[in-house]
């Protein structure tokens, strides 16, 4: 019995640790909106497909409401449309690089399923590319 609450105190920590990730939310976001900028045009789809993805997470579903999310969407948005901005959204990327792979791939399938609508344009496999080298993930494999 001891080996079993150990092990349930073990992993309410780890959860309780993610909830209110403001790290790891910056990165999906950044990572969405860099894609959705990608190709020119802003598509009320891919910014749906992002905020679906997102709240499919669980740790981002157990710490922000969907309106919290939809709003660090468009303001990663906002950012994505000068250069320095999408530099910007890419340090957030970065920024979660060390965590476990786990995490990693999850930020760069939600950016995945964006591009995925409608089919991934030339521009948006080569900002897929930029997320899967700042990330250290199988870009191949993940869309495999």
């Amino acid at each position: 019995m001891g080996f079993f609450q150990d092990a349930l105190v073990r992993l309410n920590r780890v959860v309780m640790s993610y909830a209110g990730d403001a790290t790891f939310m910056q990165a999906a976001v950044s990572a969405a909106a860099n894609v959705i900028v990608a190709d020119g045009d802003t598509d009320d789809e891919e910014i749906e497909a992002a905020l679906v993805s997102m709240r499919a997470n669980p740790i981002l579903q157990k710490s922000y409401d969907t309106l919290a999310l939809e709003q660090a969407l468009f303001e990663a948005l906002a950012r994505a449309e000068l250069r320095a901005g999408r530099l910007e959204n890419s340090q957030h990327v970065a920024a979660i690089a060390d965590r476990p792979l786990e995490q990693r791939q999850h930020v760069f399938l939600i950016a995945a399923d964006v591009a995925d609508k409608g089919g991934i344009t030339q521009s948006e496999h080569a900002v897929l590319d930029e997320l899967a080298r700042a990330l250290d993930v199988d870009k191949a494999a993940l869309l495999g």
